[in-house]
C-alpha cells in the first residue's frame, strides 16, 4: 500500500556547503533565543542614559517589545511543532 508520509530531508549535502562537514550550517535555536533575550535585555538597559527626550525611550521600549515577541513567538512555535 502506498503510504502519505513525506520523508523530510534534513542533512545538509557536503558537496553543496563544504562548511556543513563541521556543523557550520545547522540552526542552533537555543543560541538565538539567547541572542533575543539578550538584545531585549540590552535595548532595555539601554533606557537609561544621558538622554534628555524620551522619543528615544519609547524607540528602545518598542523594538525591545518586537524582539521580544519575535523570540517568544519563534520558542512558542518550536514547542509547538508549527516552526521546525
Amino acid at each position: 500500500m502506498v503510504s502519505t508520509e513525506v520523508e523530510r530531508y534534513t542533512d545538509v549535502d557536503t558537496g553543496d556547503v563544504p562548511s556543513a562537514a563541521w556543523g557550520w550550517s545547522k540552526v542552533n535555536p537555543r543560541t538565538w533565543h539567547g541572542v533575543g533575550i539578550f538584545v531585549t535585555l540590552f535595548l532595555l538597559a539601554m533606557l537609561r542614559g544621558n538622554h534628555v527626550g524620551h522619543v528615544e525611550d519609547y524607540v528602545l521600549i518598542v523594538f525591545a517589545v518586537l524582539v521580544f515577541a519575535a523570540t517568544v513567538r519563534d520558542w512558542w512555535g518550536r514547542r509547538r511543532g508549527w516552526i521546525r
